[in-house]
C-alpha cells in the first residue's frame, strides 16, 4: 500500500513509521528541517517497544501524495482546509484520506475541500513527541478508531498487522466527543503548567478544575445530541496514570514558541456553549489563559 502522512508531526510520524516498517511504501510531507534528517538517517523512532530508524521517504510538497490509496492526514486544526484544498488536485479517485486530528470537526470541515466520500474521521489515542529533527518518542497507547467506509476494512487490517491496534465503530462521533473531553480537561492545564499529565493533576485544585470542564463539556455534549460511550470521568482520571509522562500538544506548541489548537479545543466548547445557551465558565478560563500566553510568546 503506498501511503502519504499530509503533516507529519509527532502523530503523523508515529503511524506513518508504523506502516513504513511494516514493509508499506510510505512518504511523509513534513517541515524542511524534518524531511532532511528523514532523507538522510531515515525516520528516528523510539517507542516503548523498539528503537529503530525506518526508511521512508520525505517531502516538503503536497504533490508527495500523487498515487497514494491512503492518506494520513494530520496537520493542525487550523490548517484543515488549507491542506486540504492543497493536495486536492494530486488526490487519487479511490484514496482515502484519514483524519488523525484533534478535535470533533475536522472530517466535516475537510469535506467541504475534498470529495466527502474519500474522507474518514479517526480517533487517535497516543501518547507522542517529536524529539528532534526526524525523530519521534512515543510515550504509550496507540490505539486508532476509524469510521466506516468503502476502504475502512482494509486499512484497519494494514494497520492491526503493522502493531496498531485499531477498530472500525459507528459512533465515531461520540469517540471523538470523548477524546475533546479529555484534551479540554488536560491540554490546557500541562501548557499553562508546561508539566506532564502526571505532575500537572497533583497540584492543588487542579482536580477539581479538570471535573468542572469535564461538566461543562458533558452538557454541551447533551445539548449537541451527541451519545458519548463509558464513563467519560473515568476515562479522564485514567489518562495521568495510563500516560503520565506526556505533555500535551498545547504544551508542546507553546514550549516552541507556536501557535495552538486550543481554539478547536476548550475554545470550541466555548462557542458550542453560546449557541446553545450553555455557561462555560472553565473552559473559558483555560481558554483565554492558553490565548494570553500564546500572544505572550509570539510577541
Amino acid at each position: 500500500m503506498k501511503v502519504a502522512v499530509m503533516g507529519a508531526g509527532a502523530v503523523g510520524c508515529y503511524y506513518g513509521g508504523m506502516l513504513g516498517r511494516a514493509g508499506h511504501d510510505v512518504v511523509l510531507i513534513a517541515r524542511p528541517q524534518h524531511v532532511q534528517a528523514i532523507r538522510s538517517d531515515g525516520l528516528h523512532m523510539e517507542t516503548r517497544t523498539f528503537d529503530e530508524r525506518i526508511r521512508v521517504a520525505a517531502s516538503t510538497g503536497a504533490g508527495a501524495v500523487r498515487d497514494a490509496s491512503l492518506v494520513l492526514f494530520s496537520v493542525k486544526s487550523t490548517d484543515t482546509e488549507s491542506a486540504g484544498a492543497q493536495i486536492r488536485s494530486y488526490l487519487g479517485r479511490d484514496a482515502l484520506v484519514l483524519c488523525l486530528q484533534n478535535g470533533v470537526d475536522n472530517a466535516d470541515r475537510l469535506r467541504t475541500v475534498l470529495p466527502p466520500h474519500q474522507v474518514a474521521a479517526a480517533v487517535v489515542y497516543v501518547a507522542t513527541e517529536m524529539a528532534g529533527p526526524g525523530h519521534v518518542k512515543h510515550h504509550g497507547r496507540g490505539e486508532l478508531v476509524i469510521e466506516p467506509s468503502s476502504a475502512s476494512h482494509a486499512v484497519a487490517q494494514a494497520f492491526i498487522a503493522a502493531g496498531v491496534p485499531t477498530e472500525i465503530s459507528d459512533n465515531v462521533r461520540g469517540a471523538l466527543w470523548t477524546k475533546l473531553v479529555i484534551n479540554c480537561a488536560y491540554n490546557a492545564v500541562s501548557a499553562i503548567a508546561q508539566r506532564p499529565y502526571g505532575e500537572a493533576v497533583q497540584a492543588d485544585g487542579v482536580k477539581g478544575v479538570m471535573r468542572d470542564v469535564v461538566d461543562e463539556c458533558l452538557a454541551v455534549a447533551r445539548a449537541e445530541g451527541v451519545q458519548l460511550p463509558g464513563d467519560v470521568h473515568a476515562a479522564v482520571f485514567g489518562i495521568a496514570e495510563s500516560m503520565p509522562s506526556q505533555y500535551s500538544s498545547t504544551a508542546q506548541d507553546l514550549a516552541r514558541g507556536k501557535r495552538s489548537e486550543i481554539d478547536y479545543l476548550n475554545g470550541f466548547i466555548v462557542r458550542r456553549g453560546e449557541a446553545l445557551g450553555i455557561a462555560t465558565p472553565a473552559n473559558r478560563v483555560l481558554w483565554t489563559l492558553v490565548r494570553l500566553l500564546e500572544r505572550k510568546l509570539q510577541t
